[in-house]
């Protein structure tokens, strides 16, 4: 059975603001590196922990950047949309917020098009 993750146990693993929740952070990811359990990152949990890690802790977005290239490259995780998340990197880097760096990410694998009234992120995807 898939478990999903919460941003709060991601959170605790890269800031260890907490370091007993931190601890068990470390046990979980252990327990899924070992193929005990089987966890799930999502989309939508990567921009929650993003945005907090902005706004609440002041995480430079080269730091948010870089540590998230590394967690979300592990092979002992399932990422929904992994190669999405890998490529965004770039423009969020760029002060794109997460959102928009994920749609340019999108739509440069896909080769897709991004609708969109945001004149930065249309002469951005072309």
């Amino acid at each position: 059975m898939e478990q999903a993750v919460d941003t709060n146990i991601i959170l605790r693993y890269l800031v260890g603001d907490d370091k007993l929740q931190q601890q068990k952070a470390q046990t979980i990811f252990q327990k899924a590196k070992d193929g005990k359990i089987s966890l799930v990152i999502k989309p939508l949990i990567v921009a929650e922990a993003c945005f907090v890690l902005e706004s609440f802790y002041q995480r430079g977005r080269e730091e948010i950047a870089d540590a998230f290239e590394v967690f979300l490259s592990q092979k002992w995780l399932k990422v929904e949309e992994r190669e999405t998340l890998l490529a965004l990197w770039d423009w969020y880097k760029k002060n794109f917020h997460f959102v928009d760096s994920y749609l340019l990410s999108w739509a440069k694998l896909n080769a897709g098009k991004i609708v969109t009234f945001d004149k930065k992120l249309l002469s951005s995807s072309s």
